[in-house]
């Protein structure tokens, strides 16, 4: 007979001007454990597949993986509301998923076919859903239009909330500060979340950042420091910040201790600043998958053919979307200039504007 619910005791959070953090115990419901393995177990078959495209050169560009770090767009996914905002940096595929976004639509932006969330037009770093604000490629913009997206929030008096993300390497630009600094004086409801993979590109957060305290940065806004890599962590902290923002506090910041397994994007082989034993190690004592799996089969939530069954479902989802990305059509030209303007088109300018049909001379 298969256990309907466990309670799980998680690591304890450190906090910032705080008078508590997280519960220390979690309830984890079957159906819960079964819904976040089979999400996380996506985002790193896709993510996979992505690897695999790219050296195939189908995809090309830009591509940042967001494999060994599913536990934290799955946590604070399961921490707060659909209706709620998101937005992110360029490590997106994970977050188009879990706001909505379907593997088809995801592997066919990446392909930069018609089909695609971005109709083609965005590829790895811009994807968008409802609710959900990209993707976006200058190091740390996205903060201030999170903080915009909050401001938006408290406005329309909806009761929703904004969670901003950043990585460790933007933690030190201006603007995320002068962001912290409105969204406090505004009582913005905005959960700032820092993903702390312990390398910005290839620099090592100890020779970036004077401070490593990332949840102590917001000074004057509470923070909390969580375990990154388990998913009822990530989720209890989540609810928290999500309670505290809800009732009018304003702004609260998280530090989520993660790990990339990959490089920084795909140009980067990830082992000339750290070694391969450095990335083993965390995958065989805290890959965020695994650890839900041996909670779930330890507390008899599940068998192990039940979770292979899951990975072979999985499998089949990855290798039907590749095959759509690869034969989806391309968008036309005639596409090019849409999308730019809301509504009318604008005057011309010396003789032409966006709608003029444009012809490849190629």
């Amino acid at each position: 007979m298969r256990k309907i619910k466990c309670t799980n005791v998680l690591k304890k959070c450190d906090v910032h001007k705080l008078e508590e953090g997280p519960p220390l115990q979690a309830v984890l419901t079957r159906e819960e454990g079964l819904q976040y393995y089979r999400t996380m177990q996506t985002i790193r078959r896709m993510e996979l597949k992505a690897d695999q495209l790219y050296k195939q050169k189908i995809i090309r560009g830009f591509c940042h993986l967001y494999d060994g770090q599913e536990a934290c767009a799955v946590g604070i996914e399961a921490g707060i509301n659909l209706s709620d905002h998101l937005i992110t940096a360029y490590r997106a595929h994970g977050y188009t998923l879990t706001r909505g976004g379907t593997v088809r639509e995801i592997m066919a932006e990446l392909t930069g076919r018609r089909g695609g969330i971005a109709k083609g037009k965005g590829g790895s770093m811009h994807m968008y859903t409802k609710h959900f604000y990209g993707g976006n490629g200058i190091v740390g913009a996205q903060v201030p239009l999170g903080a915009g997206v909050a401001l938006a929030c408290k406005y329309l008096g909806k009761n929703e909330l904004c969670v901003c993300l950043y990585g460790d390497g933007a933690a030190n630009q201006g603007q995320i500060f002068e962001t912290y600094n409105m969204a406090s004086l505004w009582k913005l409801p905005c959960i700032f979340i820092c993903e702390n993979n312990k390398y910005g590109m290839g620099t090592s957060v100890e020779r970036a950042a004077a401070s490593t305290d990332y949840y102590k940065r917001g000074d004057f806004i509470p923070g909390l420091r969580v375990d990154g890599m388990d998913v009822l962590c990530v989720r209890e902290a989540t609810k928290l910040a999500a309670e505290h923002c809800r009732s009018g506090k304003g702004p609260i910041l998280m530090e989520l201790q993660t790990y990339r397994y990959h490089g920084h994007s795909m140009s980067d082989p990830g082992i000339s600043y750290r070694t391969r034993d450095e990335i083993q190690e965390v995958r065989s004592k805290s890959d965020p998958i695994s650890m839900l799996k041996d909670r779930m089969l330890s507390n008899n939530m599940a068998s192990v053919e039940e979770l292979k069954e899951i990975d072979v479902e999985v499998r089949k989802e990855i290798e039907d979307a590749a095959q759509f990305a690869t034969t989806d059509p391309e968008p036309p030209l005639d596409d090019l200039c849409n999308h730019i303007f809301y509504n009318d088109p604008p005057m011309e300018v010396r003789g032409t504007n966006p709608w003029t049909k444009l012809k490849s001379i190629s």
